[in-house]
């Protein structure tokens, strides 16, 4: 493991949302480090574009109009209060809703 590599602070079937834009998610999948295209991550506007030696995280996300996939970096994740349930279609088939307000991954799904 490189130098750089350290703990997630998330993990899968917490909800999070992002601190600078209005969307939230549950967590399905950590990268340990940056793991996408290097076009993606040009992509991100320089003035916000993050590190890529920090985990990364795969959301089932949500806005006010709609549901998606994410990719976010950990420094642009905060814990989610809201209590609220993720309306995302695809939450329900991997995960069971604990009284928490967490999820709990579906048995047999774990890797």
């Amino acid at each position: 493991m490189p130098a750089a590599e350290r703990r997630a602070k998330f993990r899968i079937g917490e909800v999070v949302h992002h601190r600078i834009y209005p969307f939230r998610g549950v967590i399905y999948d950590v990268d340990p480090t940056f793991s996408n295209t290097e076009e993606w991550w040009l992509a991100i506007p320089e003035d916000v574009r993050p590190v890529k030696d920090q985990p990364f995280y795969h959301l089932f996300a949500e806005n006010a109009e709609t549901e998606y996939v994410a990719y976010v970096s950990e420094q642009n994740l905060v814990h989610d209060t809201s209590g609220e349930p993720v309306r995302h279609p695809q939450v329900g088939e991997m995960f069971e809703r604990l009284s928490d307000g967490t999820y709990r991954v579906r048995g047999g799904m774990a890797n």
